[in-house]
């Protein structure tokens, strides 16, 4: 798990947004996929559709099934592969506006149910300051796979801090 594509990531998306593009690509790990699964989950993005290094044709621009179908992964072309993105705007704002890792890779950030749950308050935890915002979502990664804050305070999961989004 290479926590400084997950950065190079989180950039990228924030620069998305601010340019205001409807869709875009990323690398594809089986990290980043989770990841990008659970921002679809939380609405901040229309969809994730696996591809190459071309986009995907789609029907219509509301559409999130891809006319053909993806391309079979192979071992020549699995460095290739790509997650196509569908990016959210509501009244013309940008629904992600920021991302940003909590976990860097040469710190990362291990939390147990306590401290997740204070994270859920709003109060800090281990350096961590806690979701004070509306709309506001903290990635972790679990044994289960990613997952949401609260998501992982209901079920009483602990894991490691990936990405703050708002």
């Amino acid at each position: 798990m290479s926590l400084v594509n997950l950065g190079h990531v989180c950039s990228h998306l924030q620069n998305v947004s601010k340019a205001r593009l409807g869709f875009t690509s990323v690398p594809s790990s089986n990290l980043i996929h989770q990841l990008m699964l659970s921002l679809q989950a939380s609405g901040f993005v229309s969809y994730v559709v696996r591809g190459g290094l071309e986009p995907p044709v789609m029907l219509s621009p509301t559409s999130i099934e891809p006319e053909t179908p993806p391309e079979p992964v192979t071992q020549a072309n699995v460095a290739s592969r790509r997650l196509w993105l569908g990016m959210k705007y509501w009244n013309n704002q940008p629904v992600l506006s920021k991302m940003s890792l909590i976990s860097k890779p040469t710190r990362r950030t291990w939390m147990d149910i306590h401290g997740l749950g204070q994270l859920a308050r709003g109060k800090d935890a281990n350096y961590v300051k806690g979701m004070r915002q509306p709309g506001e979502c903290i990635f972790l990664s679990t044994d289960r796979g990613v997952m949401e804050l609260r998501e992982c305070v209901e079920r009483k999961v602990g894991g490691m801090l990936l990405c703050r989004v708002l």
